[in-house]
């Protein structure tokens, strides 16, 4: 891989789940020698440090479920800023999370500066979720179900900030899907998003989907942003997320996602999210997210180091 430099951007977002401990997310990569990997790369890092909420008037909503409403709001403003700068830099920008409501930000964000440059992106989301809720369709009322179908323009989200650059459910790719509400299952439908439940991955293999979508993206000569949940793995190899799901992908499925999206020479952008570090056992899963975030970013299997926990 061509050497890059690598904007790290911290985003202890924790608002959007039901469960605190997201918010040491970003340190705990950190912890996990995130930098000094992508130096051992060869690739150069700017850690820009932590992200901080932009403050806003107090905001009701008539779901009353929903909760933190206006935290995740001022974390969306200030991240889609963040994001579209550390874009605009042409730099990687990898934004360590926090809870997934922080790609209510990273994603228009990155998506604007796209736009500006004509280019159309597009996002591949590994997840157990399709966090395709909106505000009024959200039975939990946890905000990290809800980014998806906001950067993706749908309608009942006057509340969150207006968007400058959307992105084409048709230019959305999922895999690892495995937990699927039926108001999401119906707008997924309606939208046209690419779905790829583990039912599919079991039959046909996680390869096959995953080369079909980044054909469309180069075609296209897009930009791609990669969302990477801690519980798209399995819970058994990654345990520090607040939504574990069984059935998630393996060590093997997953390495071999990012390793193919190395080759690719596609991907843009990075959202590292969901990681717990209270729930996690010594480590395990930051340093799990930290080695898929080296296969992604040129390590080779041969290359990969002997972990014992």
């Amino acid at each position: 891989m061509t050497p890059k430099t690598c904007t790290l951007v911290g985003a202890p977002v924790q608002s959007g789940a039901s469960q605190p401990g997201c918010i040491m997310g970003p340190d705990a990569f950190r912890t996990a020698r995130l930098e000094d990997t992508l130096v051992s790369l060869g690739h150069k890092v700017d850690d820009r440090g932590n992200v901080r909420p932009e403050t806003v008037d107090a905001t009701k909503h008539s779901n009353p479920a929903i909760h933190d409403l206006s935290e995740t709001i001022g974390w969306a403003t200030a991240l889609e800023q963040a994001a579209f700068d550390a874009a605009a830099s042409d730099a990687m920008p990898i934004f360590l999370g926090g809870d997934h409501s922080l790609s209510i930000g990273t994603v228009p964000g990155v998506a604007r500066h796209w736009a500006e440059k004509d280019r159309p992106l597009f996002a591949l989301w590994l997840d157990a979720h399709p966090d395709f809720h909106t505000l009024e369709t959200t039975g939990s009322g946890n905000l990290h179900g809800t980014p998806v179908a906001y950067f993706c323009g749908l309608g009942g989200f006057d509340a969150y900030p207006p968007l400058r650059a959307k992105v084409d459910p048709a230019n959305v790719c999922m895999l690892g899907i495995r937990s699927v509400d039926p108001a999401e299952n119906a707008a997924l439908a309606a939208a046209r998003v690419d779905v790829h439940d583990m039912r599919a991955i079991d039959e046909h293999g996680i390869a096959a989907p995953l080369r079909a979508f980044l054909d469309r993206v180069r075609a296209a000569n897009g930009a791609l942003h990669v969302s990477l949940d801690v519980d798209f793995l399995d819970p058994a190899i990654a345990p520090a997320v607040g939504t574990t799901v069984p059935g998630g992908a393996t060590f093997r499925e997953a390495h071999l996602v990012m390793e193919m999206l190395c080759d690719s020479g596609l991907v843009t952008s990075l959202d590292l999210v969901e990681l717990n570090p209270f729930l996690d056992e010594r480590g395990r899963t930051a340093s799990l997210m930290v080695d898929l975030c080296a296969s992604l970013m040129g390590r080779k299997v041969l290359d990969r180091p002997t972990r014992r926990f």
